[in-house]
């Protein structure tokens, strides 16, 4: 049966040589095996997580006509409200039963100083586990950090609202589908939901565990590392008990590399097979997955 490993950080960022290498072998093991994990003591407040939350119910409670004026300007620019079923992860079902808001760091600033402030520490976060994947990969510690630098990331907050009429066929809360980025860290309440895809084929719960942020791989980081990290389907689904009526809040923190990096395959990960994919701009492959999710909606 696979899990998803349980991993503290602060072996890594407070421990010695020796506990350090302990956690670089986890989440190297963790990333090639199913590509998801939880971090205990990421460094981000629970005060602060708080309140970004508070702030995410605030927005959803908003009037349909006060969120869309904050829709997206331009189909493309990863900014701004994406209303209810406007999203389809999985092209190939019906859209999803949420709604978000996505912020780069602009609109952070511009929003309010906590959203700024979470902005920040989940970068700070990433640089870590970024610093991680490095050393993992026998390359320098900052390799990803300086390719990661312009902080093209993008904050979603997402709602998933009570279900007052059944679902179309096919349809879910979050499609299957995979992160464009370079890793993701979710935040999630503890409605649950989510599910992830194992090597085999098989469907695991991925629930909150208090004190922890789910981490996981993204295609990007796939291609990097010619699989040797894995970029893994998950969905999340429709509760099938009274959690049903119940909205699910969860806030995701895409980490992207800068637009202008070429994603090729690493030196040290085609010893065991030849590269799998063509070398690609980070920012001509998110426009491609983009185009995917809202071209046809």
């Amino acid at each position: 049966m696979v899990t998803i490993s349980v991993i503290d950080l602060t072996a890594f960022t407070n421990g010695n040589t020796i506990t350090r290498q302990t956690v670089i072998k986890q989440i190297y093991q963790a990333c090639h095996e199913i590509g998801f994990m939880y971090l205990q003591n990421s460094g981000i407040s629970k005060d602060l997580i708080s309140q970004v939350f508070t702030h995410s119910k605030f927005f959803f409670n908003l009037p349909l006509e006060v969120k869309q004026k904050q829709a997206w300007s331009d189909e493309f620019s990863n900014t701004g409200y994406v209303g209810f079923e406007r999203e389809r992860v999985d092209p190939n079902k019906p859209g999803d039963l949420k709604e978000a808001l996505n912020l780069g760091k602009q609109e952070a600033v511009e929003i309010d100083a906590s959203i700024l402030t979470f902005y920040d520490s989940c970068t700070e976060l990433a640089n870590t586990v970024l610093q991680t994947f490095a050393l993992a990969l026998s390359l320098p510690e900052d390799f990803f950090i300086t390719r990661h630098n312009q902080q093209h990331h993008t904050l979603r907050s997402l709602h998933y609202p009570p279900l007052q009429t059944p679902p179309k066929p096919g349809q879910l809360r979050a499609g299957e589908h995979s992160d464009y980025g370079s890793i993701t860290l979710l935040f999630q309440d503890d409605v649950g939901g989510l599910e992830v895809q194992t090597t085999s084929g098989e469907w695991i719960a991925a629930p909150t565990i208090p004190d922890t942020v789910v981490v996981n791989t993204g295609d990007l980081m796939q291609r990097w590392t010619n699989h040797l990290f894995s970029s893994t389907k998950h969905r999340v689904m429709i509760p099938s008990d009274n959690r049903l009526k119940q909205s699910r809040y969860s806030i995701a923190f895409f980490c992207h590399p800068n637009d202008d990096t070429e994603i090729a395959c690493l030196e040290s990960c085609h010893k065991e097979q030849s590269p799998i994919y063509p070398p690609i701009l980070a920012g001509e492959y998110l426009l491609q997955r983009l185009q995917a999710t809202y071209g046809n909606s």
